[in-house]
């Protein structure tokens, strides 16, 4: 007896939401992922301190200031360059803070990955502040930071991953296989199913050439 095939309707919106699912499950395969905590096992790189559920909040606010200064430093040595890089890597790895939630939602699939990317950006600000290019700009901005921390209470709000250190030898990955379970994931990849769905019909209806008129 011949095995049952079953065949996703590609052609519309459920049949692409169905393949992007049936990838989450396929993904989940690499045991690493389904783990709770958000440290790693790999230590032998640099490491990076662990950041409260507050302070990720405004880190991101002020990722793109920190990361625009950190692109004015011209005299770097090995481990800044291997902290920005990581903090680039798992951001990518975060699909670059895209998915709602992924900052403030602690159920979020996309938290742990996040408190990485965040952690690591703090910790390119803190290195920049010993490295003797644009000193005052980067006081300016600790400052800055420091006071809006003070002000909104945020290094006291903690999560279940606010105890986690990282390293820059471990990457965080999202935890793919709670997406199905957590509805704003869910619904944001299902809206991105559905947009990409519809932007292929609008293609594929553009660029078809027009009927030719049947003689009679």
């Amino acid at each position: 007896m011949r095995p049952q095939r079953f065949d996703i309707p590609m052609g519309c919106p459920a049949g692409w939401f169905l393949a992007l699912v049936a990838c989450l499950f396929m993904l989940q395969t690499e045991s690493g992922w389904a783990h709770r905590s958000s440290a790693g096992t790999d230590t032998s790189g640099i490491s990076i301190p662990s950041l409260s559920h507050g302070e990720m909040a405004l880190i991101a606010d002020y990722r793109k200031p920190i990361l625009d200064l950190a692109a004015r430093m011209t005299r770097t040595d090995e481990k800044f360059r291997r902290l920005l890089n990581y903090t680039n890597i798992q951001y990518s790895y975060c699909l670059w803070g895209m998915v709602p939630g992924s900052v403030t939602d602690e159920q979020s699939p996309f938290n742990a990955c996040s408190h990485a990317y965040l952690a690591a950006t703090k910790a390119v600000l803190v290195y920049m502040r010993d490295m003797p290019e644009h000193r005052d700009a980067v006081s300016a901005l600790v400052s800055d930071l420091d006071a809006t921390l003070v002000r909104n209470g945020g290094s006291f709000v903690m999560c279940q991953y606010s105890g986690d250190p990282y390293n820059t030898a471990d990457i965080i990955r999202p935890r793919w296989s709670d997406v199905p379970g957590h509805l704003t994931s869910l619904f944001s990849f299902l809206g991105f199913a559905m947009l990409l769905d519809s932007a292929l019909f609008a293609v594929i209806h553009l660029t078809r050439p027009p009927r030719q008129p049947v003689n009679a």
